[in-house]
C-alpha cells in the first residue's frame, strides 16, 4: 500500500466511519483525514450528501464538496435495509471511530442502536453531531448552522448597535463544531487507549452548544455582573482604539492592541508616541472609556495615508495591524505563500484544485492531503472488496438490490 492510500501523520492507522452529512460532522472527519486517518465516508446510494448540492459549482460539480469531504474514501451504502446494516456493522467491527448526525433516535430505529455497535466493536468511539444535543426538549428539531449561531448568542452581539443582528456570510457554527468533533475523538481515542477496558465512548456534540462556548465570557459577564453584552459594530468592547478604518485609497484595515505597550508602538506608528503620556490613555481600560477620541485620532491619520503607508508605517514601529483581506489578496499574500496555506490538490474532475493547506503544522508527522473529496460511490470496489473481501458477484448483487 502506497503512502497516499495509507496516509501519513499522527492519526495514520486510525480508521473512521463517516456517515454524517452536510458540514459539521464531515469537517470533523477531513480534518482527521488531514493528519493521516483512513476515513471512509458513507452515503446513500443515488443520493448521496446534500453537500454535493452546494454551490459553488464548476461544470456541475459542487467545489465545497471537494474541500470538505476531502482524503476521504468514498462508499455508498444503505443503512436502512437489513443487508446494508449488516454490511455496515462489519465495517464497523474494522473501525475505530463512527461518525453521524442523523436526529438523535435514527440510528437506533434501524437496529443500529450504541449497544449494538458496541457489540460488534466494544471500544468504537461515536460521535454524534446534532443541532441541540442528544436530549432535552429541542433535541429532534431539525437546524442548520444559522440557528445554532443564533441561539448560541453569536448572532446577537453581531453587527452594529442600531441595526438588526447580523449573520457572517459563512456558516461558522458548523466549522466551529467540526472543529470541536475532530477535538473531542482524539480526547475520546486517548482515553479509550489508556483505559485498556474494551469500552468505547459515546460522545453528544450539540452544534448551539459549540457555538456558545466560543464565546467564552459571555456567560459569566451575565452571571456575577449582570450584563448582557450587546452589538458595537467593528468596535471591541475591552480594548481601544480597535476598529475598523478606511484608509486614502479606499482601503480598509483592521487595528486591534490592548496592552500597554501595544497601545505605544501603535501611538508611534501614527507619529504620536506622546499618546502614552496622556491620562486618558494610561490604561487599557481607561483607553476603553475614551474610545471615541482613539478612533478620531487614529482614524483621522489613517484615512490621510494610503493602505502602503499605514502598513509601512506600522510594521516599522511594531504595531498591531492588518489589512482586510478578500480571498484573492489571500492567494497573493507573502505570508500564506510563505507558510504554503494555500496548496495544490489532485482532483478527479479537474486534475488539480487548490484550498486551504493543514493546521496546525506538525514537525515530525505533518500528514498530507491526499486528495479532493470524489464522487458518489467512488471507492466501493475497494472499501467492500480489499476491507470486507466480498467478491465482485457479491459487489454487483448488491448493487442490484440498491445497497450499495
Amino acid at each position: 500500500m502506497t503512502t497516499a492510500e495509507k496516509g501519513s501523520g499522527p492519526l495514520s492507522g486510525l480508521r473512521i466511519l463517516d456517515i454524517a452529512t452536510i458540514i459539521a460532522g464531515p469537517m470533523a472527519g477531513s480534518l482527521m483525514a488531514d493528519f493521516g486517518a483512513d476515513v471512509v465516508k458513507l452515503e446513500l446510494p443515488g443520493v448521496g450528501d446534500g453537500l454535493r448540492g452546494f454551490p459553488p459549482f464548476k461544470e456541475n460539480k459542487s467545489l465545497w464538496w471537494k474541500v470538505t469531504n476531502r482524503g476521504k474514501r468514498h462508499g455508498t451504502l444503505d443503512l436502512r435495509k437489513p443487508d446494508g446494516a449488516k454490511l455496515f456493522l462489519d465495517l464497523v467491527a474494522q473501525s475505530d471511530v463512527l461518525i453521524e448526525n442523523f436526529r438523535p433516535g435514527t440510528l437506533a430505529r434501524w437496529g443500529l442502536d450504541i449497544e449494538t455497535l458496541w457489540k460488534a466493536n466494544p471500544k468504537l468511539v461515536v460521535l454524534r453531531v446534532s443541532g441541540y444535543g442528544q436530549d432535552g426538549p429541542n433535541a429532534t428539531q431539525p437546524g442548520f448552522a444559522r440557528i445554532f449561531e443564533a441561539m448560541g448568542g453569536l448572532t446577537h452581539i453581531t453587527g452594529d448597535p442600531d441595526r438588526a443582528p447580523v449573520h457572517t456570510g459563512y456558516p461558522l457554527a458548523d466549522s466551529i463544531g467540526g472543529i470541536f468533533g475532530a477535538f473531542s475523538i482524539c480526547a475520546a481515542l486517548l482515553k479509550v487507549k489508556l483505559s485498556g477496558k474494551e469500552e468505547g465512548e459515546e460522545i453528544d456534540l450539540a452544534l448551539t452548544e459549540a457555538v456558545l462556548r466560543t464565546l467564552e465570557s459571555l456567560a459569566i459577564e451575565y452571571d456575577q455582573l449582570g450584563d448582557v453584552r450587546e452589538r458595537v459594530g467593528n468596535k471591541n468592547t475591552y480594548s481601544a482604539p480597535s476598529d475598523v478604518y478606511m484608509t486614502a485609497d479606499k482601503r480598509y484595515v483592521s487595528l486591534a492592541g490592548s496592552t500597554n505597550r501595544t497601545f505605544r508602538y501603535n501611538a508611534s506608528a501614527i507619529g504620536q508616541p506622546e499618546l502614552v503620556d496622556d491620562e486618558r490613555f494610561a490604561t487599557n481600560a481607561a483607553r476603553v472609556a475614551h474610545t471615541a477620541e482613539l478612533d478620531r485620532i487614529f482614524g483621522g491619520w489613517i484615512a490621510s495615508h494610503t493602505l502602503e503607508e499605514v502598513l509601512a508605517a506600522f510594521h516599522k514601529a511594531n504595531g498591531t495591524i492588518a489589512p482586510i483581506y478578500s480571498i484573492d489578496q489571500i492567494f497573493e499574500d507573502a505570508q500564506f505563500k510563505a507558510r504554503k496555506a494555500i496548496v495544490p490538490v489532485a482532483d478527479e474532475d479537474f486534475g488539480e484544485v487548490r484550498m486551504q493547506g493543514l493546521v496546525p503544522r506538525f514537525r515530525n508527522a505533518p500528514g498530507e492531503i491526499r486528495w479532493a473529496a470524489k464522487s458518489l460511490g467512488a471507492d466501493n470496489d475497494y472499501i467492500y472488496n480489499r476491507l470486507l473481501n466480498l467478491t465482485e458477484q457479491e459487489i454487483e448483487k448488491y448493487r442490484e438490490q440498491g445497497i450499495l
